[in-house]
């Protein structure tokens, strides 16, 4: 299946959660998309489970291809899979560029990787899927920092997570350390993620 390319927040309404983080999309509307606006009634295991992957999946704007690989490989570490499955995702260069304040969206900071936009650790990487390891620096390269996105981005971001650090000075971030369980995606439910790819 290739990446999804519709629109974000009728696929956040479908599902009751703000894939975008900022609780835009159903602001206004929470209903679910459709004429009236579909009634969510109780909903049974293995739909619960289809639906929590699907809100990860739609948050880092990964393929379900890439998606079971990266759950697969985090099945392979130490520790619980689910909180390691999680962890490994916001490990990617695309989010951390859109962690940092780069960009407003994943969705642009996909574009800017893409585009060739960002160095890390001074060179250029132009893989959204990039694993971006603690202490590795991300930035902008020169020629980029001016670009329009870029700047209103920065001047938008208020918070950021502690994970990571940024430069106003330098404009360069850092992947400081692995996040915690408890600083990222606090509504998402791991373990029905795990159920959902153990279901014999």
């Amino acid at each position: 299946m290739s990446r999804f390319t519709g629109s974000s927040w009728k696929v956040s309404r479908r599902l009751g959660y703000s894939i975008s983080e900022t609780g835009k999309e159903l602001a206004k509307r929470k209903t679910a998309p459709g004429q009236h606006g579909a009634k969510r009634g109780k909903q049974k295991e293995y739909a619960a489970q289809l639906a929590e992957k699907q809100k990860v999946r739609f948050t880092y704007g990964v393929s379900e291809k890439q998606f079971v690989k990266t759950f697969n490989e985090a099945s392979k570490l130490e520790g619980m899979t689910g909180v390691n499955f999680l962890k490994v995702l916001e490990t990617r260069l695309d989010n951390l560029v859109y962690r940092l304040g780069f960009a407003s969206t994943r969705a642009q900071a996909r574009q800017l990787v893409n585009h060739g936009h960002v160095v890390v650790d001074g060179k250029k990487v132009d893989i959204p899927s990039y694993r971006v390891k603690p202490g590795q620096t991300i930035a902008m390269k020169e020629a980029s920092k001016n670009l329009v996105v870029v700047k209103a981005a920065l001047e938008a971001k208020i918070v950021r997570p502690e994970y990571v650090s940024f430069n106003e000075d330098t404009q360069v971030g850092t992947f400081v350390r692995m996040p915690e369980r408890d600083e990222f995606l606090p509504e998402i439910n791991e373990q029905l993620i795990v159920e959902f790819y153990n279901r014999a």
